[in-house]
């Protein structure tokens, strides 16, 4: 499994640090061990596409309602802590 980064929880003005374990999952049983949301067969990859196509984050929770914006947060940093390790 890799390791992986902090996703910032914004709480008022302050920002707590969660670790996106909590968030952010990767088992070989559940997507082919995919990174998804966990609790969910929702891939980060998924929801990368999903944005990158022009939906917004608004529209994700909509289509997705039992996902959180937080959750829809820690997979774009999940996404980009991989790709500048990739750099």
């Amino acid at each position: 499994m890799l390791s992986r980064p902090q996703a910032p929880h914004i709480l008022g003005a302050t920002v707590i640090l969660q670790p996106m374990d909590d968030l952010i999952v990767s088992d070989p049983r559940v997507m082919l061990g995919k990174p998804v949301i966990r609790g969910t067969r929702i891939s980060v990859e998924l929801v990368l596409e999903k944005l990158a196509a022009g939906e917004s984050i608004e529209q994700l929770l909509e289509s997705y309602p039992f996902l959180s914006e937080l959750q829809v947060r820690a997979a774009l940093a999940f996404g980009a802590q991989v790709r500048i390790r990739q750099v």
